[in-house]
């Protein structure tokens, strides 16, 4: 059985495709800490850094979704 991690509703979809036709090719990455790290976060392609403990998680839309492998409980 395959566990869907990361999701989307039509309407976040819709607000994705806006996002991607004005900056090109995006990621989601959430930080582990507190503050406004821990909540998810859009970014162009190449404009965040992807830290070697950050985790994959599956892709919303076509985006990567990445967490910090702190955050992940399996």
């Amino acid at each position: 059985m395959i566990v869907e991690r990361v999701s989307a509703t039509e309407a976040a979809k819709a607000v994705i495709d806006q996002l991607r036709a004005k900056h090109g090719e995006l990621i989601f990455h959430q930080s582990g800490g507190c503050c406004d790290g821990s909540s998810p976060m859009c970014f162009a392609k190449g404009d965040f850094l992807i830290g070697a403990r950050d985790i994959c998680l599956g892709e919303i839309h076509g985006c990567k979704f990445y967490m910090a492998s702190a955050q992940v409980f399996l």
